[in-house]
């Protein structure tokens, strides 16, 4: 799903970064001084549906939020995911870093008042990469013992490296050291789930309110599973309820960003997250966080439902006539600017150098350069090849404002550069185009994906040839041996995986398996008065156990 750092942005982008490093420290407060206000509840907006609460078959961040705030892993990620205390209290770790022991809370309970244990973690992780499940998530168990057998219908699901000694016990064997292992344990698919629960609710589990079980800081409630509206509320079963100042969080479903701007001037919504031009109108304002975010938006091309799309001259064409800079800068306005390449800015660091993975990874711009003269002599050779005089196909979006430009700007643009070429648009909601996504029914769609963890194989692991998010089935032999050595012979060297990791990156770009597009911030306000909210990057963005309502 989605560091730091972010440089040499756009005007509006500087300015942006210089409020969110301001307002940083309010977004990150620890824990209250005991100023609480009277009535602790906070009225939050949401741009699309919620379209799970299945651990297991989550892939995005409006899922992972609201589970990440009512459940909890074995470790809980603060502060820059920083690693905090959850469901273990001691971690023992083997010398060759394969063998991780966990002792777990006895206090630990589900919403229901059933105790929380090691086979729920058991049960959890061997659900996610059960074959039969089919869930996006289960690549990022690569590592754990048997994972890729199981996934690829090798080996049994009892026999993943996981195993509960008792009920307060846990150990895990790796095949392989991993680097951000503990990273991993404090995200949404690594949480625990119960069997009894699972199984008692069947296909309704995780579609509504009433068919979720919570073992964090909130439960969730009044959500149907196609309303625009639920809540999160104080789940007083929770280990550390004592620290759990916040009794309600409602959240609403706001498409429109002039009608979530209107709804926090008036007092109705707590926190509101804009565009455009409202961002530069409101910079000023006090409430304002312009924050960094490691997602990116890029153009995935069906290889399969549009044949001209395996031309790489064709690829290359549609990339080379977009204008980036123009589309973040007088399109967009929000802060937003444009993709380095396919890993985010900001993200990862040279171990040796500490140069930025974007600046290691760069080739004077292949991939995401803007160049009409290249673009229209690539297309017209591309044709040629494919014999054809002309492409038509769909983009597929999401129906929120900011997709809906990009899309709007990516049409016009490719039919102004390209002769013959025809592009349709079809916004659909966002719980939709995920589905259509996965299920690989589009031409091309816009794809916003955010990092999971602070390394690059959080972005480039997904499009390996056999990876469940690698949605226009892109292939390309040489990128998967790279993204192969990286996670496994040169695991435990830091300067050739991350060589590897650099060589994979410009194969993808050359070949524009993908299309980047920009790399987004939150334009967020949020009231004065609310605090403790800790906001990351990369993984899942928001935790609220620590918010409250000051006085």
């Amino acid at each position: 799903m989605k560091l730091r750092r972010l440089a040499e942005l756009t005007a509006v982008a500087a300015v942006a970064l210089t409020l969110a490093a301001c307002g940083s420290n309010k977004q990150s407060s620890s824990k209250g001084t005991g100023n609480y206000a009277a009535d602790q509840t906070v009225n939050w907006m949401e741009s699309s549906q919620l379209p799970t609460m299945d651990i297991s078959l989550a892939t995005d961040e409006i899922s992972m939020n609201m589970l990440n705030n009512t459940n909890e892993g074995l470790y809980r990620l603060g502060t820059n995911n920083k690693v905090e205390a959850g469901m273990a209290t001691k971690t023992k770790i083997s010398k060759d870093q394969k063998t991780w022991t966990f002792t777990l809370r006895k206090n630990a309970k589900w919403s229901n008042g059933d105790p929380v244990t090691a086979q729920n973690f058991v049960y959890s992780w061997q659900r996610t990469v059960n074959p039969k499940t089919a869930a996006q998530y289960s690549y990022i168990f690569d590592g754990v013992k048997n994972a890729d057998k199981i996934m690829k219908g090798k080996a049994p699901v009892s026999s993943l490296g996981i195993k509960a000694d008792g009920k307060y016990k846990l150990t895990v064997t790796l095949e392989k050291n991993i680097p951000y292992f503990k990273l991993l344990l404090g995200y949404v698919p690594f949480f625990p789930q119960d069997q009894a629960f699972v199984k008692k609710e069947g296909k309704a589990y995780g579609t509504k309110a009433s068919a979720v079980l919570s073992n964090g800081p909130f439960k969730i409630e009044g959500w149907t599973g196609t309303n625009d509206s639920g809540k999160l509320v104080k789940n007083n079963s929770y280990w550390d309820a004592k620290n759990v100042h916040l009794k309600t969080l409602n959240d609403q479903v706001t498409k429109d960003p002039g009608t979530a701007l209107n709804l926090f001037q008036s007092g109705k919504l707590d926190e509101a997250v804009l565009s455009g031009n409202q961002v530069k109108n409101m910079l000023n304002n006090k409430d304002m966080h312009v924050l960094p975010m490691s997602r990116s938006a890029y153009l995935e091309m069906n290889h399969k439902k549009v044949p001209a799309f395996k031309n790489q001259k064709i690829r290359q064409a549609i990339s080379l006539a977009l204008n980036r800079n123009a589309l973040t800068k007088d399109v967009l306005s929000d802060g937003s600017f444009a993709a380095k390449g396919f890993v985010t800015k900001g993200l990862a660091k040279n171990p040796k150098t500490g140069a930025d993975f974007t600046k290691d990874a760069d080739s004077n711009g292949t991939g995401v350069s803007y160049n009409t003269a290249k673009a229209k002599q690539l297309w017209k050779q591309g044709l040629k090849e494919i014999g054809k005089k002309s492409v038509s196909f769909t983009l597929m979006t999401d129906d929120t404002q900011q997709e809906k430009q990009t899309g709007e700007y990516v049409q016009s643009q490719l039919q102004k550069e390209l002769p013959g070429i025809k592009v349709s648009l079809n916004a659909i909601p966002y719980k939709q185009r995920l589905a259509k996504s996965a299920d690989h029914q589009f031409q091309m769609v816009l794809t916003l994906w955010g990092a999971d963890y602070s390394d690059p194989s959080t972005d480039l692991d997904i499009m390996t040839s056999d990876n469940s998010y690698n949605n226009g089935q892109w292939k390309n032999t040489e990128y998967d041996k790279l993204i192969e050595r990286a996670g496994n012979e040169d695991a435990n060297k830091p300067e050739a995986r991350w060589n590897d990791m650099v060589k994979a990156e410009q194969i993808l770009m050359k070949d524009q398996g993908v299309i980047p597009l920009f790399q987004s911030t939150m334009p967020q306000l949020l009231n004065a008065k609310v605090k403790g909210v800790i906001y990351n990057t990369a993984g899942t963005p928001f935790n609220f156990k620590n918010m409250y309502v000051s006085k």
